[in-house]
Order: structure tokens, then C-alpha cells, then sequence
């Protein structure tokens, strides 16, 4: 497998995001590994580890976000290998979140790592974040 063909599924993942900020998980879940080693970091939760964790995450994420749009990706920084890459980029949406009627702009930071399995690339982890801009040291203390 090519990079080109990981910019590609790299490509089809953000075309996938229109759909997750309308409530649909599907067509991002397709993009995922299924083994026991996958992981997901997003700003609702816990990370999960495990295929059936991860997915159960992905939908309820999903649950809590309705009538958006992917808007744009700012790519940071991103390598790969034959059989592994990543990508980190910020990643903004809009949608209307939790019970609210107000569409809300989102901008996360986002870490993907991709790997080759079976002759296609696979998500086996996504990391994801509000911090879009530098924060001060006292933010992170624990309280």
C-alpha cells in the first residue's frame, strides 16, 4: 500500500465526519479495525480499548450530536510506513450538542493512527481534545 492510498482513506474519514455530526456513526465505523487493540480518546469519556468498547463509545458520541457539518481540517503534522501513519490535525464541525437548539462551532485536536491490516488501512486510534490554543500550566492541575 501506497501513502497516497493512506492520504486517500485519510480523505474518506473526513468525508465520514458529515455524517458522525449528524448522528450517524456508521460510515466512520467501517474505517475502524476490529482487533482487541484499538483505542478511543474522545472529549464525552473514558477512553475505550477494545473493538466493542470503542464502537459503544463511537454511538453514543454520535447520540449526543445532531444537524452538523464537518467544516474543515488544519493538518499539523502526519508520516507513514508501510504498514502504520498518523495524522494529527484540528478538526472543525458544527452541530447542535446534547439538548440544545443553538448549532455550536467545534474545533478539536485530533491524533489518528492508522494501520495496515489485511491489505487495507484501519483507525486502530483517535485522540481527541478541545485544546485548539494554548492554555496556562495552572489549567492542568487537578482540583
Amino acid at each position: 500500500m501506497s501513502q497516497s492510498n493512506l492520504e486517500q482513506v485519510m480523505e474518506e474519514y473526513h468525508r465520514t465526519l458529515d455524517a458522525f455530526m449528524k448522528g450517524d456513526p456508521e460510515p466512520t465505523k467501517k474505517l475502524w479495525s476490529r482487533r482487541d487493540d484499538v483505542t478511543l480518546a474522545n472529549p464525552f469519556g473514558l477512553p475505550a480499548r477494545g473493538w466493542d468498547r470503542v464502537e459503544e463509545t463511537m454511538e453514543r458520541a454520535a447520540s449526543l450530536i445532531r444537524e452538523g457539518e464537518f467544516t474543515s481540517y488544519e493538518r499539523i503534522s502526519g508520516y507513514s510506513t508501510a504498514d502504520l501513519g498518523y495524522n494529527v490535525e484540528i478538526q472543525r464541525t458544527r452541530a447542535k450538542v446534547g439538548g440544545s437548539d443553538e448549532t455550536t462551532p467545534i474545533s478539536l485536536r485530533v491524533t489518528t493512527v492508522f494501520r495496515r491490516e489485511d491489505g487495507e488501512w484501519r483507525i486502530v486510534h483517535r485522540h481527541a481534545d478541545p485544546i485548539t490554543a494554548p492554555m496556562p500550566m495552572e489549567s492542568i492541575a487537578e482540583k
